[in-house]
């Protein structure tokens, strides 16, 4: 019903920067708040950043400051600016997309970001 595709991933130097998009598509009315998620090797997914139709916003601690997401609904379109990076930034970068009501969430496929030190 939602498709989600992510672009944006890459390969930067730390203290680099790095802007993420992703595109929904199908039935957007259905979704309401989307946000970025991200998985390294070994480690479990984690929540990055969400963000709301309306635009209110919530971040992990550990990327506060440093990364903001934000949104274009007429392009039905949210983005993750990542500033300031690290290499324990390194991972797959998910986007998500929670159905209103709950009980179900839609996944883009991810795109890699990798920080070097």
């Amino acid at each position: 019903q939602v498709q989600l595709v992510e672009s944006g991933g890459g390969l930067v130097q730390a203290g680099g920067s790095l802007g993420l998009s992703c595109e929904a598509s199908g039935s957007i009315s259905s979704i309401n708040t989307m946000g970025w998620y991200r998985q390294a090797p070994g480690k479990l997914r984690d929540l990055v950043a969400t963000i709301t139709r309306g635009g209110n916003t919530n971040y992990a601690d550990s990327v506060k400051g440093r990364f903001t997401i934000s949104r274009d609904n007429a392009k039905n379109r949210v983005y993750l600016q990542m500033n300031s990076l690290k290499p324990e930034d390194t991972a797959v970068y998910y986007c998500n997309a929670p159905l209103i009501g709950g009980g179900y969430a839609y996944w883009g496929r991810g795109t890699q970001v990798t920080v070097s030190s």
